[in-house]
């Protein structure tokens, strides 16, 4: 745990490495945005006009869904209605892409919003039960992606390999958390086992009671598990149809469902890379519009759909930060509440 002493350092030179790589991706889009044509851009966010409405309310069901996934993965002693867990998702959503810690202080905020109705211990439990359901869905979402943009597109041998890759590398990832299910379906002290080789009995006896709630957290009945799974689902599900209502608008048709799941899956590759990166700004334009361009939209609509894609985490995360502010939360990097 940081000292008093430790902890405005570390507030600092998160704040630098914020605005550093903030400074930097602003000046990619400003170069892409110059590259594409200011007037190309207007021109595509006119065609979406009000149905930008209905693309903030699917991306509201896809916070809904993981909030729902979230209570399903907490102790059935408590009970965390939807409202307030979808309150909760807005905050992390506020401070996840806001900030340069993104998901460090993002998912813990989740667990502290609803302190008022479960413990803080089961609430961060659920969080981290949760979070490994979500990336394993995301993993697999990523590698089914990839391998529609390999085989439904004629691509650059450097970007084949490169997918060849990413394919591999989330289907290893994927069978590392398969393995840690079981570790856990098991009851499997790993971590504590670890701890008590490198700092002694004493230290490895707290980690050994998190792994218990953890243990707990993810051995869910088959009722909560496939509460948890069609909640992760549906997250995917409403991601592939936000970006296929987004170029339905830019574009004047209807694109191919297998090219709105690829983009889709394009942009959980970026999320995942460029977690960091407040709001990813500058590389969610600038990797949406590689795709564009090579599955033959042109770059204009990538850059377009990453923008509109960032207007709405922009007007959740205000909504989350007005919550968090009721609340009387620190906005700083360290998302402390007040106390």
């Amino acid at each position: 745990m940081l000292s008093a002493k430790g902890a405005p350092r570390v507030e600092g030179r998160t704040a630098l490495i914020g605005l550093t790589t903030a400074a930097l991706g602003a000046a990619l889009l400003v170069w892409l945005v110059a590259r594409v044509g200011v007037d190309t851009i207007a021109t595509g966010a006119r065609q979406v006009g009000w149905g930008f409405a209905a693309i903030l309310a699917i991306s509201g069901i896809r916070i809904l869904a993981r909030a729902f996934a979230w209570t399903r993965c907490l102790d059935p002693a408590y009970t965390l209605p939807l409202r307030d867990a979808f309150a909760a998702g807005l905050c992390a959503e506020t401070i996840g892409s806001l900030t340069p810690l993104g998901p460090l202080a993002g998912e813990p905020a989740r667990a502290a919003f609803v302190s008022r109705r479960v413990p803080l211990g089961p609430a961060l439990a659920a969080v981290a039960a949760e979070n490994l359901f979500y990336s394993l869905s995301a993993a697999v979402m990523i590698a089914a992606g990839m391998t529609a943009l390999v085989v439904g597109f004629t691509l650059p041998e450097n970007l084949r390999r490169a997918s060849a890759v990413s394919i591999g590398a989330t289907l290893a990832l994927a069978a590392a958390m398969v393995a840690a299910l079981w570790l856990a379906a098991r009851r499997a002290a790993v971590l504590a086992a670890i701890a008590e080789r490198i700092a002694g009995p004493a230290r490895a006896e707290r980690l050994r009671a998190l792994e218990r709630r953890a243990h707990a957290a993810l051995n869910l009945g088959s009722g909560r598990l496939a509460g948890v799974a069609a909640g992760e689902a549906l997250f995917h599900l409403a991601g592939v149809a936000e970006v296929h209502v987004t170029l339905w608008l830019l574009l004047g048709g209807a694109p191919p469902l297998l090219t709105s799941f690829v983009l889709e899956a394009v942009n959980r590759v970026i999320n995942v890379i460029f977690r960091f990166v407040p709001i990813r700004l500058g590389v969610d334009e600038a990797g949406t519009a590689l795709v564009t361009r090579i599955i033959g939209l042109g770059a204009a609509p990538g850059v377009t759909l990453a923008l509109v894609r960032k207007a709405r985490v922009l007007v959740w995360s205000g909504l989350g930060a007005i919550l968090m502010l009721r609340r009387g939360y620190d906005l700083g990097p360290s998302g402390r509440t007040a106390s």
